[in-house]
């Protein structure tokens, strides 16, 4: 006999999808666990006939979470194919965007996704376990998220002319520039935002030290990952698509080859396809991307806190690659650290605030480009072709569902067997809840 329990939807994540557990009678073995996206929008093929460069405008309604590497990643794939030049303050001012992106994201994952399981435990009710019952316990704590959220939230809009879906960049460079009344507003937050955010950190390292017992035994799962890095510099806007193995041996490939690296794999349940290191196979070479595939694809952040925070985490963990799943939301907190130490970088970069920000004529060819970046929850891969008139021919778009469903499946499958069949949360030492 099988039991089976389904959740459909998945509440706590940007997107649609539902599990499907089944197990033996008595609990005691797992018989098939799922995770599956049950939507899909169509993106790929309704940009084709379009303007490559109305792409970025569209595109970015995909999520309404991250629109910011969905508005940036097609914009520098049609630059790839049309050769376009940037300039550097242009790109300055890209990086700034999505950055605060990144920050905004990053909080808004940790103190209304995670923080509510981890402080009033994962077996409290559904009543109590939601970011409601958080912002009603710690009233300061949900205003200083809130006051963080909006500082990084406020500088997208600024630079991308809408709060959400920006409109800002085009092929060579952006159509709005920063001006010195609004880089003097947000420099004036700096130093509240560095006391917010070491309030955070805090706040984060005791969650991670208290159920530090569940982070170091419970779904440690070997795999791979694909990550962005600039020459092993940790960077979001730029770099290569990098491949991690178990064994933390890397391999670089260059955007444009990406499919040298990783392939699609289409699975009978959901409608996302799966996709896995290319000369592995599948479902061997399943991988995810995010913050903790970010740090074991790269060596350094190149920002001083960051950086210290980093090497305090694999001091802690003290290994080459870091498999301890649970580990993810402590990346995720170092990489908001270094996320605020580059918006205050360029928020102080005399360049910020130039006007020369667009290149003066961009013209339409046949080609094809690759735009890579990194979005809060995974990498970001733009394949774009177009003809001589500019128009798009085809698209390939790849996000982080797709680079993390395979990965999904397979932690979950090794966290469930863990749980039930070896009775894993009777070995562990749970924490008395951080909050009643």
């Amino acid at each position: 006999m099988t039991k089976t329990y389904k959740v459909d939807p998945v509440t706590r994540l940007e997107g649609h999808g539902n599990l499907l557990l089944q197990l033996s009678n008595d609990h005691k073995k797992v018989e098939n666990i799922e995770f599956n996206v049950t939507s899909t929008r169509f993106f790929e093929k309704f940009c084709e006939g379009r303007f490559a460069e109305h792409i970025a405008r569209i595109t970015c309604r995909i999520c309404g979470i991250c629109p910011i590497p969905h508005h940036l990643t097609p914009t520098k794939a049609v630059e790839a194919a049309w050769g376009v030049e940037v300039p550097s303050a242009a790109i300055k001012l890209r990086r700034l965007m999505i950055n605060a992106k990144q920050y905004s994201s990053h909080l808004l994952h940790f103190y209304a996704l995670a923080a509510p399981d981890f402080l009033y435990g994962p077996f409290a009710p559904p009543e109590k376990r939601n970011v409601v019952a958080v912002l009603n316990a710690l009233p300061d704590v949900g205003a200083q998220a809130l006051k963080m959220m909006d500082f990084g939230q406020n500088i997208c809009q600024t630079i991308g002319a809408k709060s959400v879906h920006p409109v800002t960049a085009v092929p060579g460079g952006m159509k709005r520039r920063l001006t010195e009344e609004e880089r003097d507003s947000y420099l004036q937050q700096v130093d509240d935002q560095l006391q917010m955010m070491t309030n955070t950190v805090n706040l984060a390292l005791d969650v991670v030290n208290k159920y530090w017992d569940v982070v170091a035994n419970v779904a440690v799962v070997p795999m791979y990952y694909v990550g962005v890095a600039d020459q092993g510099k940790h960077d979001i806007y730029w770099g290569d698509l990098v491949v991690c193995d178990p064994d933390g041996n890397r391999k670089v490939y260059k955007k444009e080859n990406y499919q040298d690296a990783i392939a699609e794999h289409y699975a009978p349940a959901g409608y996302a396809s799966h996709t896995y290191i290319k000369s592995v196979g599948y479902p061997n070479g399943v991988y995810t991307v995010g913050p903790l595939a970010m740090i074991n694809c790269s060596d350094h952040f190149g920002t001083p806190l960051a950086d210290s925070a980093l090497k305090e985490m694999r001091s802690k963990i003290g290994t080459k690659v870091i498999h301890h799943q649970f580990a993810g939301h402590w990346a995720r907190i170092i990489e908001t650290v270094a996320a605020l130490e580059q918006i205050i970088s360029l928020l102080k970069d005399p360049e910020i605030c130039s006007d020369k920000i667009k290149t003066e004529h961009v013209e339409p060819k046949a080609g094809r480009g690759v735009g890579l970046s990194e979005a809060p929850r995974g990498t970001l891969i733009y394949d774009i072709t177009s003809d001589e008139a500019g128009i798009c021919k085809k698209l390939n778009l790849i996000v982080a569902t797709n680079h993390n469903i395979g990965g999904i499946n397979k932690v979950l499958s090794a966290s469930a067997k863990q749980i039930f069949e070896q009775d894993a949360l009777s070995k562990i030492k749970l924490p008395d809840p951080i909050l009643k």
